[in-house]
Formats: C-alpha cells, sequence, structure tokens
C-alpha cells in the first residue's frame, strides 16, 4: 500500500533537489502523475499521497476511469484525435497534445458548446522523430497566430514536448534547451488567450535534464506506479 507514497515522496524529494541546485523551487515544478493502464485504486492511492494532477494518454480511459478517481485536475496528455475531443471537452483541465488547427478548432468547437475556454499546450516535436507527434520549432509561431485569430474558446497555456529516448538524458538536453528558447519567446507576449505558464517537459528518466533546462511541469508513470503490464486487458 505504502509504496506509491513512497515513491511520490522520492520524486518530489529529487525534484526540489534539481529545481534548488538551479535557483528554482521544487514547488515550482508541477508533478503530473501518469496513470494510462492504471486502475482508479492506484490513482486513489497516488492522491491520497498528494498528487493534484493526473495525465491519461488515451480518451477512453479517462472516460472509463473518470467517476471512480477522486477529485483531482485531469490533463489529456495524449495524441487525441478530433473525433474524440468530444467525450473529454467537459473532464480535463488542460489538453497537452494540440499539434494542428484542425484540432485547436475542433476543441474550440467542443469548448464553446460547454461555455468553456479549454487551456492547451502546443506540441513540439524539436527532433523531428516520425514516430512522435507534435510540429516543429519552426512551424510554432504560425500555428499559434492561427488558433489566437480562429479559437476564441481556447487558450494557449504553453508548450509540450517529448524528448527522444536515451539511455543518457544528457543527449536530449539539447532539445528541452531548444524548447525552452521557444517557450521564453512566447512567454513575453500580452494577450488574453496566450499565457505561457507551463512548460511541459520530462519523464520518469529524464525529468531532471528537464528541470535543469526549465521545465516547469514533469509527467511521470513508471516512478511512481512500477513498470506497465501490457498484458491485462484495458
Amino acid at each position: 500500500m505504502g509504496k506509491i507514497r513512497d515513491n511520490i515522496a522520492a520524486i518530489n524529494a529529487e525534484k526540489e533537489r534539481i529545481a534548488e541546485s538551479c535557483g528554482r523551487r521544487g514547488e515550482d515544478v508541477l508533478l503530473v502523475a501518469v496513470t494510462k493502464t492504471r486502475t482508479p485504486e492506484e490513482i486513489n492511492e497516488a492522491i491520497e499521497a498528494g498528487i493534484t494532477d493526473i495525465g491519461e494518454n488515451k480518451v477512453q480511459e479517462v472516460v472509463d476511469k473518470f467517476d471512480s478517481v477522486k477529485p483531482v485536475r485531469w490533463h489529456l496528455i495524449g495524441h487525441l484525435q478530433t473525433n474524440k475531443v468530444k467525450y473529454i471537452i467537459d473532464k480535463v483541465a488542460m489538453i497537452h497534445s494540440v499539434d494542428s488547427l484542425h484540432l485547436a478548432q475542433e476543441i474550440n468547437k467542443r469548448a464553446s458548446g460547454h461555455g468553456l475556454t479549454m487551456d492547451i499546450l502546443i506540441q513540439i516535436n524539436a527532433a523531428q522523430e516520425e514516430s512522435k507527434f507534435g510540429i516543429s520549432t519552426e512551424e510554432t509561431d504560425q500555428l499559434i497566430r492561427d488558433v489566437l485569430e480562429t479559437c476564441p474558446n481556447v487558450r494557449i497555456r504553453g508548450l509540450m514536448h517529448i524528448a527522444p529516448y536515451a539511455e543518457n538524458p544528457e543527449d536530449v538536453r539539447i532539445y528541452f534547451r531548444q524548447v525552452k528558447e521557444l517557450y521564453d519567446k512566447f512567454a513575453q507576449i500580452s494577450h488574453e488567450r496566450l499565457d505561457f505558464k507551463y512548460l511541459s517537459m520530462g519523464m520518469s528518466h529524464d525529468f531532471g535534464v528537464a528541470i535543469e533546462e526549465g521545465s516547469n511541469l514533469i509527467r511521470v508513470g513508471t516512478s511512481i506506479f512500477g513498470e506497465r503490464d501490457y498484458s491485462k486487458k484495458q
């Protein structure tokens, strides 16, 4: 019962140590627990241990678990198909994975229908990995402009990045740095629907380097819950 709690305490201590080494505060780095394939019981244990925000990769998992999980802020962090936006628009606090105007416009349409403004992050694929979603750093400016012009019920809160997997996280530091430079550029702009607050970078194996490079939101699953068992029926 206590392993999830112990893991969360260890991660919080580590993020605080790393943040303080960079002249920041650990509490200024939000820990989002990634709950892909996890049961409501596991998620509730994490919430009882202090987790305030959880991230799901799949719409169906949000829908299936939503009523069984204690009050918490939900984030949609995985690739989102436009035809599934309607199922989570009134359930999640923020969508991390916006990488096209088409998706942003569908989010805008569904948010408008619910009388709300949806917070989103623009997903950047700095390494241009074919296996990952996200736009290039060069495309970011145009997408942000287009979203601001055409999506009145969407508020852009920052950027999200998934670095390539590397045995040595030092090997992907350059990508975190590139996205942080982009983040800083847009954080200077004053607009009612461009309010940069979150730089979502870093997962279980690389969040230390991500924090050093300026991340203030880390998405951690395995280090909290252990390795996933994909043989279990979802």
